[in-house]
């Protein structure tokens, strides 16, 4: 490994954000394997586990999202979980703006009070906007509140072309996102919520006393392709067929150490032409990202990338790497040609705190850049004391 010292005396950058630590990383223009033909307005490939882009087309345009907004009010229903400000067993009425949403449903009826848990099986693999709705108006009061919520989230989540007008996702004027926004709450989700994700695993779900016809997930995959966890399903006339499929599967050989691993991949198709078709273009897209691209783990999480020396503190050493694994996704057969370099300000001045923000990474195959990784410091580094303050200054002062 190379290290390139960019010389700098202004201070260091700011702290990262912890959850933001993984989806920072920067991809770099490089020769990559071309990408199948996918017939859908836009879609987008995502190797999670590398939080590297692989395949994409027009992910900046604004698109319908129909019942993908429902990831949106997910996001929220699961946040309020965490915070307990409600809880799974906890029953919501149905209101009557709830029993007469239209579109897809679960069928639940003012007459009804039903568990959160059922509620959000609903949304999910029902696609209820009825149940969306009661978890709307359970969770925020009003629905014009939970709208609010939503369009704030989206922008604590960088979601920069999306404006939400219902939590539901039927059209209406202004009512868009992007498939670059759909992927970064898609992973968001995941990342934040584990405990709940699994819901979007269900292929059947019915709540007794409501009709048997529509408690089969949406989501082709799930009952097509075993590794495919999720993750939502959307349609209308405008938006056409969408869906976010995310699969994972065991990698025998990620690592130095060759020791096994999870990868996973997570495909957004945007205005495909049919049911069918937004799954067939999403399989497509994640069986190429499996067999185009293999995972390689450079570092474990915690392992320090470089030690550097920080000026004026009590510590002589400071490790910078990540809090998690370093795992990069690079072209098929390519894993030995992997050079790094690391860049930093130079010199290093404490105070520090643990997990801020200290240069960056860069992965190149053939002398092309792949990736760049933003470095945190893994401990602080507190000011030493007056004499060694004034040591380090003194020998600074004469290099």
């Amino acid at each position: 490994m190379t290290q390139k010292h960019l010389m700098s005396s202004v201070g260091i950058a700011r702290w990262f954000l912890w959850g933001m630590l993984f989806f920072s990383i920067t991809p770099v223009i490089a020769q990559m394997p071309a990408p199948p033909a996918i017939a859908a307005k836009s879609y987008l490939l995502i190797d999670v586990t590398a939080g590297q882009t692989l395949a994409a087309s027009e992910i900046d345009s604004a698109m319908e999202p129909a019942s993908l907004t429902k990831l949106m009010a997910a996001y929220l229903v699961f946040d309020a979980l965490k915070a307990q400000k409600i809880s799974l067993t906890q029953t919501l009425p149905v209101s009557e703006r709830a029993w007469k949403m239209p579109g897809s449903r679960m069928f639940i009826s003012p007459a009804m009070k039903v568990p959160v848990e059922d509620l959000i099986k609903g949304m999910i693999v029902q696609s209820g906007n009825d149940a969306v709705v009661a978890l709307a108006e359970g969770v925020a009061g009003s629905v014009e509140h939970f709208v609010e919520l939503m369009n704030q989230q989206a922008k604590v989540l960088g979601m920069k072309s999306t404006v939400y007008k219902n939590p539901e996702g039927l059209t209406a004027p202004g009512h868009t996102t992007s498939a670059r926004d759909l992927g970064a709450l898609a992973q968001r989700l995941l990342q934040d919520f584990p405990l709940y994700t699994g819901y979007y695993a269900l292929k059947n779900y019915h709540y007794p006393g409501t009709p048997t016809a529509n408690d089969a997930n949406r989501n082709l995959l799930l009952f097509r392709d075993p590794t495919v966890d999720g993750l939502k399903t959307g349609h209308t006339l405008a938006a056409g067929y969408c869906l976010i499929a995310t699969s994972k599967k065991m990698v025998p050989n990620l690592g130095p150490q060759q020791t096994a691993g999870t990868r996973r991949l997570l495909a957004v198709v945007l205005g495909a032409k049919s049911e069918s078709a937004r799954a067939d273009e999403a399989q497509k897209l994640l069986n190429w990202g499996y067999t185009a691209f293999e995972a390689v783990k450079l570092f474990e999480a915690g392992q320090p990338i470089v030690t550097v020396k920080p000026w004026k503190s009590s510590e002589a050493e400071l490790p910078i790497g990540r809090p998690q694994a370093v795992v990069v996704a690079v072209p098929t057969g390519m894993s030995s040609k992997i050079k790094t370099q690391v860049s930093r300000p130079d010199p290093v001045f404490a105070p520090l705190a643990k997990y801020q923000s200290l240069g960056q990474l860069r992965v190149s195959i053939d002398q092309q850049a792949l990736v760049d990784i933003p470095l945190v410091t893994l401990k602080e580094a507190p000011l030493a004391g007056v004499f060694g303050r004034a040591w380090d200054a003194l020998r600074l002062w004469v290099q």
